[in-house]
């Protein structure tokens, strides 16, 4: 039997560690067990799967997920919550498979056991960033689900075309297929943040595009792209190809309209162009 957090117990636990939540760290806490159980049910896990949570805190989400999931592999940078966390997931969740991992996600190279899903509430600060290197770093992760800010979550699940396609939407399609799972209302958080937040719920891609070689290629096309959003192809790739002329060639080689704009661009056009880099 799993016991879930709550409001009071959140702020309890916060006040005997003197955890005060911060920006910097982007803290923000889930304070109400239905809404745990609704962002767990969002995820699809089947029960088999070893998860693997990014800042866990004060293990609300960890529970929720405790109650479904075979293993749960947490990674926690703050030393006080990690201190803490363990003690909380032996009183209230005995006999589950789980492990604390204290370090930095965004430099985590290893994790003990290979992931089948990522779920997290992940911190708001780095939450593209770190979305990113566990998709890169751990090939096992076939499927998962994050709580972001609700800008970063449309980012992250929009198409060509849409006004928030960029960076961010394009580089996780080169991984997985991507949708919005649902919003999350301001008043299940502790602190209340000042943003609205929503779900991005993903599919890793049965067969990967391509190798490292490519993709780093690939992201350094998007990324050259979407630098000067406005301007055409030609013109935004013009320092990446080495000029105008240059870039031109480099897209109609690749089949590439040179008067787009990086923003009508699907994965597999970005991967057509970065192709014919030398």
């Amino acid at each position: 039997m799993v016991e879930l957090l709550g409001g009071a117990d959140i702020r309890e636990l916060a006040a005997r560690l003197e955890v005060v939540p911060t920006k910097k760290l982007g803290q923000n806490f889930v304070t109400d067990p239905n809404t745990i159980r609704r962002i767990v049910a969002a995820a699809k896990l089947t029960g088999s799967e070893t998860v693997v949570e990014i800042g866990p805190g004060l293990g609300s989400l960890t529970l929720g997920l405790l109650e479904v999931a075979s293993k749960v592999i947490a990674v926690e940078i703050d030393a006080k919550m990690a201190a803490a966390l363990e003690a909380t997931i032996a009183k209230r969740a005995p006999g589950k498979d789980f492990t604390l991992i204290h370090e930095d996600a965004l430099r985590l190279m290893e994790l003990p056991s290979k992931p089948d899903a990522l779920v997290a509430n992940l911190p708001y600060n780095i939450s593209v960033p770190v979305l990113l290197h566990f998709l890169e770093r751990f090939e096992s992760i076939n499927r998962g689900l994050v709580l972001v800010q609700a800008e970063v979550a449309h980012r992250l699940a929009a198409g060509p075309g849409s006004k928030v396609y960029g960076v961010p939407s394009a580089k996780l399609a080169w991984y997985a297929d991507a949708n919005l799972a649902g919003n999350v209302g301001r008043n299940v958080f502790w602190p209340a943040p000042n943003v609205d937040s929503a779900l991005v719920y993903f599919v890793k891609r049965a067969t990967p595009i391509g190798d490292e070689a490519l993709r780093l290629k690939t992201f350094a096309v998007i990324d050259a792209a979407f630098s000067q959003r406005r301007k055409t192809l030609r013109q935004a790739l013009a320092d990446f190809a080495g000029s105008p002329t240059f870039a031109e060639e480099l897209l109609n080689r690749a089949g590439v309209n040179p008067t787009l704009r990086g923003e009508a661009l699907a994965i597999n056009d970005f991967v057509a162009i970065a192709r014919q880099v030398a």
